[in-house]
């Protein structure tokens, strides 16, 4: 069993053995299983197309004057 330490701000290194194995890189979203006998690390697809829209919005610092195109871009996940 491969095993790592919870630091101060609750994070936790996945063992680069078992992100090799899985494929894992450096942005990845996982999600954890609570299950009766421990908690469960699963890959996750990521946040909804709503929630990654909101969040790049606020990086764009949103304003009204954005055209539809540039939303529309922005729900997309292209560069606006």
């Amino acid at each position: 069993m491969k095993t790592s330490t919870i630091t101060v701000k609750g994070q936790v290194t996945v063992p680069k053995e078992l992100r090799d194995a899985y494929g894992w890189k450096p942005g990845d979203r996982v999600g954890f299983l609570g299950e009766a006998d421990g908690v469960k690390i699963v890959f996750s697809r990521g946040k909804s197309i709503g929630k990654e829209t909101v969040e790049r919005l606020k990086k764009a610092r949103w304003r009204k004057s954005l055209s539809t195109d540039a939303l529309m871009a922005m729900t997309r996940g292209e560069s606006a």
